[in-house]
């Protein structure tokens, strides 16, 4: 009779990576950003490679949300993306993407920011992840009002309503009127 044990570094990681999420929904954001990253560790120990990416890429969001942009750009950047990529998820690769596309955004660096988000969405097709897809639109067209081609950036978020009818989806109504009131606003302004 052979009797499985869980690894301990897994174990670990787990017990650390929730008590994160805890700290994050209680607003400790140090203390969360803390904890996944010894969760990484762990996880990273126990040779589990897509939990260890996941953390990290949790880290950069925390990252992100404590405005420490080179940070959350050097997690995804020199780490998490190739760990994605080595493991050939398509799908974690989508969400480096995206995190990449949120932290040039942020940090006004639009080329970079437009040229991650345009990956995001080559994948979110690739992939047929319709709501992605949708996102990576709607994400390129923020991106257009902070440039000023309000045009442009109107184009995107008609593009994204008509997507979102077509994928029977209301998830980004908010999202998109939003976005059309920001238009509105700088354009008038």
């Amino acid at each position: 009779m052979h009797i499985a044990l869980a690894d301990p570094d897994v174990v670990e990681g787990n017990n650390l990576y929730a008590e994160a999420e805890k700290k994050e929904r209680q607003g400790d954001l140090n203390d969360a950003l803390t904890l996944f990253g010894k969760a990484a560790f762990e996880y990273n120990n126990a040779k589990l490679k897509s939990r260890y990416a996941l953390a990290l890429m949790r880290m950069s969001t925390l990252h992100l949300k404590l405005n420490n942009i080179q940070a959350a750009e050097d997690i995804v950047l020199n780490v998490t993306l190739k760990i994605y990529t080595r493991l050939g998820s398509k799908s974690g690769e989508m969400n480096a993407y995206k995190q990449l596309g949120k932290i040039y955004l942020v940090a006004s660096r639009f080329s970079e920011s437009l040229w991650f988000f345009s990956q995001q969405g080559i994948l979110a097709q690739q992939l047929k992840n319709k709501l992605s897809y949708i996102e990576s639109v709607l994400d390129i067209a923020r991106i257009k009002i902070k440039k000023k081609q309000f045009a442009l950036a109107t184009a995107d978020v008609n593009r994204a309503e008509l997507l979102a009818k077509t994928a029977k989806t209301t998830i980004f109504k908010k999202d998109i009127s939003e976005t059309r009131n920001i238009i509105s606003q700088k354009r008038g302004s």
